[in-house]
């Protein structure tokens, strides 16, 4: 059962650290999704650094090029999600980001022509689509994307805002589309891995990228802060930041070592993650949605734990 609890250790990790996301993004400041990227590029880093020395990968530098394509549909993705914790609330947020188990599916139906065998899948495709459109159109209707009042900040909704998960979702699906055929060894373009040491090669070039972005970024807002309105940020977000990032780390290290282990349901308990991130929206940031949108996101869960599901069952 030791695969149980470590998956469940990668569904909390992932579901505190959209937690602290949204608690680190400042409100006030325009470039708070730019700071939690560097936030999470410095900690991938030392991950990385602490791979390289105490693993024996075999990591061939090169591969920083070749998964470069990867890792930049991932990154990409991630500040575009910080960005939009900015303006919406976790609780919309992190169901309509994991659905891109349900984009994969389809851009694999219309560009490989592989039609799913599981029911499981098409039904989670319909639901993930469903849930996700209603939480589009209630969210348009909701204020009509005017400035929201919440606690005494300004928030804004609407469907401007919600593209930004929406656009999440979109990179993240084609990051996942080359992901796979790369982390396949008969298939993969990256250089020097065996079965053994693939997934951690990419993850550690993955790793590595993110912390050179980071640099990039750190460079980029020291040389702006002059043109940026001045603003003190408080302790709390920058807090909040180190915590999102040592629990993003925490949480893919630890699905890397169950991705193996009985798939039937590990693949969807950790892909529901979000439902303990709405959990914890509710419960510790107090945020309260209409009845509707709980609905939404109730289908929106449904399917995503039945991907996962079908997608257990086939391994």
């Amino acid at each position: 059962m030791t695969w149980f609890w470590t998956a469940l250790v990668a569904t909390l990790c992932w579901g505190f650290a959209d937690l602290f996301y949204k608690s680190g993004a400042d409100p006030e400041d325009r470039r708070s999704h730019l700071k939690t990227t560097v936030a999470v590029g410095i900690v991938f880093g030392l991950h990385a650094a602490y791979t390289l020395i105490f693993q024996d990968i075999g990591f061939d530098w090169r591969n920083l090029i070749r998964y470069a394509p990867v890792s930049v549909m991932y990154i990409l993705s991630m500040a575009i999600g910080y960005l939009g914790l900015r303006y919406l609330e976790l609780s919309i947020v992190s169901p309509v980001e994991n659905c891109s188990g349900a984009l994969a599916a389809l851009l694999g139906i219309l560009i490989l022509r592989e039609m799913p065998e599981s029911v499981f899948t098409w039904i989670g495709i319909v639901c993930c689509c469903l849930g996700v459109f209603l939480l589009g159109l209630f969210e348009k209707n909701r204020d009509a994307g005017e400035i929201a009042h919440q606690d005494g900040r300004k928030f804004r909704t609407g469907l401007g805002a919600f593209l930004l998960p929406l656009a999440y979702c979109v990179i993240d699906t084609l990051g996942t589309f080359l992901d796979d055929p790369c982390l396949d060894i008969e298939s993969t373009w990256l250089l020097n891995v065996t079965e053994d040491t693939i997934e951690d090669v990419g993850n550690t070039a993955y790793e590595l990228t993110f912390l050179l972005v980071a640099v990039l970024l750190i460079v980029y807002l020291l040389a702006t802060r002059k043109k940026v309105p001045a603003h003190k940020p408080e302790l709390k977000y920058r807090g909040a930041r180190v915590a999102a990032a040592v629990f993003e780390t925490a949480g893919q290290y630890a699905y890397a070592h169950v991705i193996g282990g009985a798939a039937a349901v590990t693949a969807p308990l950790v892909g529901s993650y979000c439902v303990v991130s709405v959990v914890l929206s509710r419960l510790i940031l107090k945020e309260k949605l209409p009845g509707k949108q709980y609905a939404a996101i109730l289908i929106t869960f449904a399917g995503i734990i039945l991907l996962g599901l079908a997608e257990g069952l086939a391994e």
